[in-house]
């Protein structure tokens, strides 16, 4: 359990950096399709919606893992009893 709260304070504490990154991005997209270049913005804006799965799928994964182990070890106590 210990080990699962520290992974979830890692992940917390270096999302905060990537986020910094999404200014710089848009501002990216920004300038090459008000350039004309839209390839390179539409790349760019694929890059940030995978991003944004990866994250909103590996928050439910995480809590999906940390229920299946806390069922697993409850299960453990009471065949112990």
């Amino acid at each position: 359990m210990k080990r699962f709260l520290a992974l979830i304070i890692v992940f917390l504490l270096t999302q905060t950096i990537t986020f910094a990154q999404c200014a710089m991005c848009r501002a990216s997209v920004g300038s090459n399709l008000s350039e004309g270049r839209g390839v390179i913005g539409t790349g760019i804006n694929d890059g940030i919606l995978l991003m944004l799965v990866f994250t909103y799928l590996s928050i439910p994964t995480l809590i999906f893992v940390w229920f299946r182990a806390a069922k697993k070890e409850m299960r453990l106590k009471m065949s112990q009893q």
